[in-house]
């Protein structure tokens, strides 16, 4: 027995009482179907909506000379065909063959600058449609394959691995923020080296993840990022290459090699924000302190399907005395993830960094300097020279205490006539030659 269309069936459903009476009378059945269509139903996809009072008078006439099989959906005898004129779709099709890259709205350009279409009179969806039924919508790829190996690092701190998860909204300042998941891990034993949800997902964000990550598990020979503008900052560059870690930036969009990292995010959606009651959370603060804790009480202790039966943990320790320590470096660790700026110092003393105006030493007027800031704390600490020399501290200006600050004059020069001097000779001499021209005058006459 031929199975009945869903559709048929929900459609007879709708029709209820319409379809059940053989006999109306006079306005009873357009009292039924106003009736039926301020009802709301259930479609078989599962959205509740209404009908219109025309599509119910439609489905019962179907259903009185066709029966069941009426209200069987009919599929468009024209559906996937292209209703452009075949000049212009030779055009398309042809300009796709010659090069499979192009996009839709470079065909459209395309056409419009040979002029086989006016500006605005072809529409995507018409080229998409007539690409789709000649088999040339899908994406470009090379003949080539691309060669793709499942990899792991040999020991501990050989790889880490950097990525950004879009994470859940939480209460910061009085209101609720999207926060992102900032994480780096441990390629050969898939333990997080430090994992922070925080307000955005720039270059200062990473930094400051990487900050801890070193700070705990010692500094990793390579650090495998992504493409984008954040990992390509000229700080993050200068931070790596300060700690000796070599960058190394996946190939824009193939998160096929980040697949340890796409696993992570699935593990913390499905077995930590899953658990967590949004409400209770105060800020992010308290969101970070329930990531850290199990992440030490639960991830990082449960075993790991492909690490052989240990915990990544217990990977971890069996490479410790291989792990890169910070060791002197630690002493200036937060110097090395200061930021540098290049300023010209001002006719009064000052630089600016983020709006705020700074003081440096004088002397240094007019000449180009690097200020040295704590991106994290927003502030400038000192100025260097080119070749990284301190030239001294800055200080926020204060410009009405500089209102009693007694200024350095330079001392007199006596070996040049000041300029009262030079301007009472100047005059001077102007009288002697008034003078002079007077007295010619008078022996002329």
């Amino acid at each position: 027995m031929k199975k009945i269309h869903p559709v048929a069936l929900f459609r007879l459903s709708v029709l209820g009482p319409l379809a059940s009476r053989e006999q109306f009378d006079h306005g009873e059945r357009k009292r039924l179907i106003q009736q039926l269509s301020s009802q709301t139903y259930l479609t078989p996809e599962g959205k509740s909506m209404r009908m219109a009072a025309k599509t119910i008078e439609h489905w019962f006439y179907l259903w009185t000379h066709g029966g069941i099989e009426a209200l069987v959906p009919k599929r468009r005898c024209d559906v996937g065909q292209s209703k452009l004129s075949c000049d212009v779709q030779e055009a398309i099709v042809q300009a796709k063959r010659d090069n499979p890259k192009r996009s839709l709205n470079t065909l459209i350009r395309l056409l419009e600058m040979q002029g086989v279409v006016a500006k605005g009179e072809l529409a995507r969806s018409s080229v998409h449609r007539l690409l789709q039924q000649q088999g040339l919508s899908k994406p470009w790829e090379s003949s080539e394959p691309i060669e793709r190996r499942r990899f792991v690092a040999e020991c501990a701190g050989d790889l880490w691995q950097g990525d950004v998860m879009h994470g859940p909204k939480v209460p910061v300042g009085g209101r609720l923020r999207k926060v992102f998941l900032v994480s780096l891990m441990d390629d050969a034993s898939r333990l997080m080296a430090h994992s922070a949800f925080c307000l955005g997902e720039t270059a200062l964000d990473i930094e400051g993840v990487l900050k801890q990550a070193v700070l705990k598990r010692g500094v990793p020979k390579k650090l495998l990022i992504d493409n984008g503008a954040a990992y390509r900052s000229h700080s993050l560059q200068g931070i790596c290459a300060r700690l000796e870690i070599r960058l190394v930036y996946c190939r824009p969009y193939q998160p096929e090699g980040k697949g340890k990292l796409e696993k992570w995010h699935r593990t913390v959606r499905d077995q930590f924000l899953s658990e967590l009651d949004l409400s209770r959370i105060r800020d992010l603060d308290d969101l970070n302190a329930r990531l850290w804790a199990w992440l030490e009480r639960i991830y990082h202790v449960t075993v790991h399907s492909s690490l052989n039966g240990v915990s990544p943990i217990e990977r971890y320790q069996q490479d410790l005395v291989r792990i890169r320590p910070l060791g002197t470096l630690a002493s200036q660790l937060d110097e090395l993830f200061y930021h540098r700026h290049t300023r010209k110092v001002r006719k009064d003393g000052t630089v600016t960094f983020n709006a705020h105006v700074y003081e440096v030493p004088f002397e240094l007027v007019g000449k180009t300097v690097i200020l040295v800031v704590d991106p994290h704390a927003d502030r400038a600490l000192t100025v260097e020279s080119k070749e990284g020399q301190s030239l001294g501290a800055v200080t926020p200006l204060d410009a009405q205490a500089n209102t009693y600050r007694k200024r350095r004059r330079p001392a007199a020069d006596t070996s040049e006539p000041t300029h009262t001097a030079k301007t009472a000779n100047t005059v001077e001499l102007a009288l002697q030659q008034q003078a002079a021209l007077l007295n010619l005058k008078k022996e002329k006459k």
